[in-house]
């Protein structure tokens, strides 16, 4: 086993890094580790020979049944810093048939390597993150929860505090750091008073509470706007479909709104529709997603939970001829990317990976963290600033993949454009 001391790749902050554990359980924890070819199993079909080494650490609470996979692209003994959010699964995933939080922290591992991939060659960082992106790998914690342990309800710090001591493990275990943003299934505790992401940041340096939806909505909206300037429409002339109106939807459609485009909406959420009604703008239930996508829309931007765009809604996609553009910062948002995006592709529709959308998130966070160790100011300013700069490379990939007919997709054509800059 490294020492939780070993020397890492760029500089930490001892006072920071060296905080006290919460008080362990009676027993002590011992995860079942899965290395790439076990975690490569889980993916099964979303394999590929790009598909990155992940290693699983499943942790489950000997009396409770709560289980913590912690999944990263971080080797063991490397010292990277694995960068990806703790999400406490929420009921819309844990009841889907088939659940594993090993299965889903392993694909959103993937899809942060993936991000991760994206600033790399789009050259799109924070300050700190640029000077130190070959340390970063792709991470996400998944926890799966009971009912009466979700964040308000009477054992929501119980369950955080489990969290926060396998956290510690799983650094020290395996010679690595993790750091951990904004993500779903959070909020206010039990006590009214406390959110879940203060407490977690109070008790493991590695969770960091900026809010990440400000530069990944930014990044959304200049995804989007450049991917329909790519094929001569102007956003504010445009007639988008928002799927999700969550923290990162929301800030999509606050952009929108100001740019006076035409904005259709669908949320799971009863109230948030009311909301949203309220300033004029069409809604719609998820049973009615059908609807929204038959209708007249030039790009359909997708931030809900998960699995928004599964077959039916991909093909009825592909026969909606004024439907241009899809894009968003949705984690698995397709049951099987490849195959989503090829039928896409097949119907000349213009499909960014979520990643893209999303990448502005994990570089808030990996900003704030680095900044934080080592006791300089963070300005989330600078992460806004840099999501405008997605635009020119996406009208350029766009354009490319108009002028070769849709020949190729716009991943590749977007891919094609950073190997010529």
């Amino acid at each position: 086993m490294p020492p939780s001391d070993r020397p890492l790749p760029f500089p930490f902050s001892r006072s920071i890094l060296d905080q006290s554990p919460p008080p362990r359980m009676t027993r002590p924890l011992q995860p079942a580790v899965l290395g790439p070819v076990a975690s490569a199993a889980l993916l099964g079909t979303r394999t590929s020979d790009e598909t990155p080494d992940v290693w699983v650490y499943r942790y489950v609470h000997p009396d409770t049944g709560w289980r913590l996979s912690i999944a990263t692209c971080a080797a063991p003994g490397s010292g990277r810093l694995s960068l990806g959010g703790f999400r406490i699964a929420t009921p819309e995933r844990t009841d889907t048939a088939g659940f594993d939080s090993d299965r889903e922290a392993t694909a959103l591992a993937v899809g942060m390597e993936e991000k991760v991939a994206w600033s790399r060659r789009l050259g799109i960082a924070g300050p700190l993150v640029a000077r130190d992106i070959s340390s970063i790998a792709g991470g996400k914690c998944v926890l799966h929860p009971t009912a009466d342990a979700r964040v308000g309800q009477v054992h929501d710090r119980a369950l955080l505090d489990f969290g926060i001591e396998c956290l510690h493990d799983a650094e020290s275990r395996g010679g690595f750091r993790i750091t951990t943003g904004q993500d779903l299934g959070h909020g206010v505790l039990s006590d009214g008073v406390t959110t879940s992401l203060d407490y977690l940041h109070a008790r493991f340096a590695g969770c960091v509470v900026s809010d990440t939806s400000q530069p990944t909505g930014q990044g959304n909206y200049h995804v989007l706007a450049a991917m329909l300037r790519g094929v001569d429409v102007d956003v504010a002339r445009a007639t988008i479909g928002l799927i999700g109106c969550g923290n990162v939807g929301t800030r999509v459609l606050s952009r929108l709104l100001q740019r006076g485009t035409s904005i259709r909406a669908l949320d799971a959420s009863e109230s948030r529709r009311g909301e949203i009604a309220a300033m004029g703008i069409p809604v719609y239930a998820p049973g009615e997603k059908a609807d929204l996508l038959r209708s007249e829309l030039d790009a359909v931007v997708v931030n809900a939970a998960g699995g928004s765009l599964d077959m039916h809604s991909l093909a009825m996609i592909g026969v909606n001829d004024r439907l241009r553009v899809i894009c968003g910062s949705e984690n698995l948002a397709m049951p099987d990317e490849r195959a989503g995006a090829e039928l896409l592709r097949q119907t000349r529709k213009a499909y960014a990976p979520t990643e893209l959308g999303g990448m502005m998130g994990y570089l808030t966070a990996a900003e704030e963290y680095l900044a934080r160790v080592e006791g300089v100011p963070f300005d989330i300013a600078t992460l806004i600033a840099a999501a405008a700069q997605l635009e020119a490379p996406v009208v350029a990939a766009m354009r490319l993949l108009r002028d070769h007919d849709f020949t190729t997709s716009f991943e590749h054509s977007l891919k094609a454009v950073c190997q010529s800059t």
